[in-house]
C-alpha cells in the first residue's frame, strides 16, 4: 500500500456481510496510523445457525477479494461462528489460510486471561439457541457464566442485532453493577457497545468483542499496551470515539 496511509500496519477486517458496527468501532479502537482493508463474508441462507456457518467457510473467498493488498493479518470479526465450530476447529481451518488470522472468540479468551477473569455476566444479544452455545463455549474452556442478559425484543434472526443501539447494551450492563463476577463481556461484534463501554461504571470491568479484537491487533503489530490501559477513563479510544461518533455518547 502507499506509504501516505498505514505507516503502523496494515490490518485486513472480514465482517458479516450485514455487520455495521465493526468497522466504525475498529475504526475508533485502532491507533490512527493503523489502516484497514476490509472485506465481507457472505452466506445468503435466511437460516441463522446456517448463516454463521457460511461465514466461517467463506473466509478463504474473502481473502481472495483482496487480490495484491497484503496487510499483515486479519481480524475474524464474527464470535457467533467460533461458537458453533470451537477453536479447535477455528485453529484447523485457519491454519490453512495463506494470511495469519485473530478470530474475536481468541481475542476475547486472550483479554480474559490478562485480566485473569474466571467468572463472567454476559450481554448477549443473540437467539436463545446461540446464546447457549456461546455459554458452554465460555465454560468448555474453564469460565463460570454467572449471569445472562439480554436486550429486549425479537432476536429470532440474529441480523436484528445490527439494529440495536449502545443505549440497549448500557441497560444490560448497567443492570449487571452489583454482580460478583471478574468482567462483564458484550458478546458479539453486532451490537454497538463502544459508547456503552465508555459510560459505563468503572466496576467490574466491561469488555466487547470489537475492543478486545483491536487490542490483540496492536498486540500483533509489537504494541504490548496493558489491558488495563485500554480499559482506563483516559483510554485514547474515549477521545477519539466523542470525536468520530459525538452522539453516541449524548
Amino acid at each position: 500500500m502507499s506509504a501516505d496511509y498505514g505507516a503502523g500496519g496494515l490490518v485486513a477486517i472480514l465482517t458479516p456481510q450485514a455487520n455495521t458496527t465493526v468497522e466504525a468501532e475498529l475504526g475508533v479502537l485502532l491507533e490512527p496510523d493503523v489502516a484497514t482493508i476490509v472485506s465481507r463474508l457472505t452466506c445468503y441462507e435466511q437460516d441463522s445457525r446456517t448463516r454463521l456457518m457460511g461465514y466461517f467457510h467463506s473466509v478463504p473467498a474473502s481473502l481472495r477479494a483482496f487480490d495484491t493488498a497484503k496487510p499483515a493479518f486479519g481480524l475474524f470479526a464474527c464470535t457467533g461462528s467460533t461458537y458453533l465450530v470451537g477453536l479447535e476447529e477455528e485453529d484447523r481451518a485457519f491454519a490453512a489460510l495463506p494470511m495469519p488470522l485473530i478470530s474475536a472468540a481468541r481475542a476475547v479468551m486472550q483479554a480474559l486471561d490478562a485480566l485473569s477473569a474466571k467468572r463472567l455476566a454476559l450481554v448477549s444479544p443473540y437467539p436463545a439457541w446461540l446464546t447457549d452455545a456461546c455459554v458452554a463455549f465460555w465454560q468448555s474452556h474453564g469460565k463460570t457464566v454467572v449471569e445472562v442478559r439480554a436486550p429486549p425484543g425479537d432476536r429470532s434472526d440474529s441480523r436484528r442485532i445490527y439494529d440495536l443501539g449502545s443505549s440497549q447494551a448500557l441497560e444490560q450492563i448497567n443492570g449487571l453493577a452489583n454482580a460478583k463476577v471478574d468482567c462483564i463481556l458484550v458478546t458479539g461484534t453486532g451490537m454497538p457497545s463502544l459508547a456503552a463501554i465508555a459510560k459505563a461504571r468503572p466496576a467490574p470491568p466491561v469488555l466487547s468483542s470489537n475492543l478486545c479484537l483491536a487490542w490483540a491487533a496492536h498486540r500483533k503489530l509489537g504494541r504490548e499496551i496493558p489491558l488495563r490501559v485500554w480499559l482506563a477513563q483516559d483510554a485514547p479510544w474515549r477521545e477519539r470515539l466523542a470525536l468520530r461518533f459525538p452522539k453516541a455518547l449524548q
